[in-house]
């Protein structure tokens, strides 16, 4: 492809280390998009003949259907999916393939051909972020009341609703989704135009290429235009952390689901056996769930170090851009549809979850509330009597609501019967109305207002 510059074929090593089509394939249907449309924009500036165009065309689209079809011989003597396409056509068509290239580089080439592809995988993957989401407020309305304990140093703290816990795992994503948003508005500029580094001196229409890829707008520097690689670096940080947000539910379901724990249960179709032990039940999905945000998460590190030392424009260290983008997208976008099935698959065992709310002296908060509440006692000052209080529980070996009154009283005279009714587990989640608090009214509101705004949205999607 580089003609008469060179006389000697490049070493086998060689070969080996600069081929990329075992990976950059994946761009074929981006790459022949953005062909169709730089070759309709040559055809109406008047820079090839509007009858090669159209050849161009039609050829690009056969090419698609190859590929489709599986018939499409990749080699990697032909380096990249450029040439492939590139090489292809000429076969097809003839001279008039080699008109394509006219004003262009692989360098904006290869670029917007990554662009158009993260920005795809950005819009197919928000429906199954989503769908997530939607199956979590669906699992947190039919669990509003559900009573399990919150953690704070993985310690019992307080009783929260199991639907509360779920909730702020719509949350999360809600941000995720807020973030590939974000990434996908900045990387919406064409570069296609861009040409090598310096733009070309043939008269192109930036913005008809640009328009007819649903582009926003033409990139405004033809340098950064090709050195540029934030969209991918962007994308890959929120799906680092869209991975962790995942990991951390999936690592709260590996221990739910144990014995020890038993606050939910997966059905056979999420779980393995032992080749060894035959009473095991692995929550396997839920583990590799957990594992893969090690893999996107790296991605996104091994391409900042590409791109940290890089002078402007191109470097073929810039090769290096997609094989784990790739790999971390694909990856993204597995995890969620495994997690999406477990959340609904996973059935809670509201008896264990209220087992263990109650145990630890969770509502010992609500001791101290009510001396501040209702004697007026100082916040501080309440937080040590309580203390001394569960320490006193603590000795005799009961819960706090087991506790008699002179003992209580023994501490701080001014506690009455009355505390016993508020150091309840219902009691507790019951009397969280704050914004955004745990009670079961909150939980129900927000679940039904999350539910109807994802439905929707899914209807208009």
């Amino acid at each position: 492809m580089w003609g008469g510059r060179f006389s000697m074929s490049p070493a086998e090593v060689m070969q080996e280390i600069n081929a990329s089509i075992a990976f950059d394939k994946a761009l074929a249907p981006q790459d022949i998009r953005a062909s169709k449309a730089h070759a309709s924009m040559l055809a109406a500036q008047g820079i090839i003949p509007k009858d090669d165009a159209r050849k161009i065309t039609a050829g690009l689209d056969r090419i698609l259907e190859e590929i489709a079809a599986g018939r499409f011989r990749f080699s990697r003597a032909l380096e990249d999916v450029h040439m492939h396409v590139e090489s292809r056509l000429e076969e097809l068509i003839g001279e008039p393939a080699r008109r394509l290239h006219t004003a262009r580089s692989r360098n904006d080439q290869v670029v917007t051909d990554f662009k158009l592809y993260v920005r795809d995988w950005i819009d197919a993957a928000d429906p199954a972020l989503a769908a997530l989401q939607l199956t979590l407020a669906r699992k947190a309305q039919a669990h509003y009341d559900t009573i399990m304990p919150g953690f704070t140093h993985l310690q019992s703290a307080q009783p929260v609703t199991f639907g509360h816990h779920l909730l702020a795992y719509v949350e999360m994503l809600a941000r995720d989704r807020g973030r590939f948003a974000d990434a996908r508005a900045r990387l919406n500029e064409c570069p296609l135009g861009a040409a090598a580094l310096a733009g070309t001196s043939f008269a192109i229409d930036r913005h008809a290429t640009c328009a007819a890829l649903g582009f926003d707008r033409p990139t405004a520097n033809s340098l950064d235009s090709v050195a540029d690689r934030d969209f991918a670096l962007e994308t890959l940080a929120a799906a680092a952390i869209t991975a962790l947000h995942l990991s951390r539910l999936a690592e709260e379901i590996v221990v739910w689901v144990t014995p020890q724990f038993g606050f939910v249960r997966l059905s056979d179709e999420f779980t393995t056996g032992s080749s060894i032990m035959p009473q095991k039940r692995n929550p396997d999905a839920a583990e590799l769930v957990r594992a893969k945000a090690g893999r996107i998460t790296a991605a996104f590190q091994a391409l900042a170090m590409v791109m940290k030392g890089l002078p402007l424009a191109y470097s073929k260290d810039m090769q290096e851009d997609k094989e784990a983008t790739f790999d971390a997208l694909a990856s993204l976008r597995l995890v969620l549809a495994a997690m999406t099935g477990m959340v609904e698959d996973l059935t809670p065992n509201p008896e264990a979850m209220r087992r263990a709310a109650a145990a630890g002296n969770s509502t010992a908060t609500d001791l101290a509330d009510w001396l501040v509440r209702v004697q007026g006692v100082p916040f501080r000052e309440a937080h040590h009597i309580v203390g001394r209080i569960v320490a006193v529980a603590e000795r005799r070996g009961v819960l706090l609501s087991e506790l008699p009154l002179s003992d209580m009283q023994a501490v701080s005279p001014r506690i009455s019967e009355a505390v016993y009714p508020l150091l309840s587990v219902e009691s507790s989640v019951g009397s969280r109305t704050s914004f955004g608090g745990t009670a079961p009214q909150n939980v129900r509101k927000m679940a039904r207002t999350w539910i109807k705004r994802l439905e929707k949205a899914s209807e208009k999607g």
